[in-house]
């Protein structure tokens, strides 16, 4: 009987290890949040979001079936021209003003292998919210100089700004649109694992 509670004690104890929840912290000095667009069909823009932040939940240290959410501060809009960066808070993109943020809830966490994730999660732009796929790379895991665990991912995906009410539109006279409707998201992501103490 003896030995049959401590085998129950045991795997009580390994069972709350292995479902032990760890915070990560997103280090933002070393993040980007940004998106690409085509210009006139001949060239890329790019742009970031400089105002960020987030959360990621693991069981353990597994990123599998992690929980992630991230907030953008729409105003922190750069994309290296200011004309540019106004017009994108105005009504005929963002509408800065009147939807300050843009979200991100994950869904679901899924490993293909070793390094390769998808995120599937609910976008929110605007007043609008949709589903997007993001393909995640895991850059790797490491311990810094002063004894932090790190954790690096790259993360990809597209969305049709159209659908999110980001309908401004000049059609060219060859045809085709002054700015794609596709837009790229483009995010590197560096993590900080938080001790028991800094979650408390």
């Amino acid at each position: 009987m003896k030995h049959i509670l401590k085998t129950f004690v045991l795997l009580l104890v390994l069972t709350s290890i292995n479902f032990a929840q760890t915070e990560w912290a997103i280090d933002k000095s070393h993040s980007k949040v940004g998106f690409s667009v085509t210009h006139m069909l001949i060239a890329e823009v790019d742009g970031i979001f400089k105002n960020f932040d987030g959360k990621i939940v693991t069981n353990g240290d597994s990123f599998e079936n992690a929980s992630v959410s991230l907030n953008v501060d729409i105003n922190s809009i750069f994309t290296d021209n200011e004309k540019r960066d106004n017009h994108l808070k105005s009504d005929d993109f963002f509408n800065a003003e009147k939807y300050p943020e843009m979200t991100f809830v994950g869904k679901k966490f899924s490993k293909v292998d070793d390094k390769n994730y998808v995120l599937v999660g609910d976008l929110t732009i605007r007043d609008v919210t949709k589903e997007v796929k993001l393909d995640v790379v895991l850059n790797g895991q490491i311990t810094d100089p002063w004894g932090n665990k790190r954790a690096g991912f790259k993360l990809t995906g597209e969305v049709n700004r159209f659908d999110y009410g980001l309908k401004w539109n000049t059609v060219m006279e060859a045809g085709g649109l002054v700015v794609s409707e596709a837009v790229t998201i483009k995010a590197n992501i560096e993590l900080i694992k938080q001790s028991k103490d800094s979650q408390n």
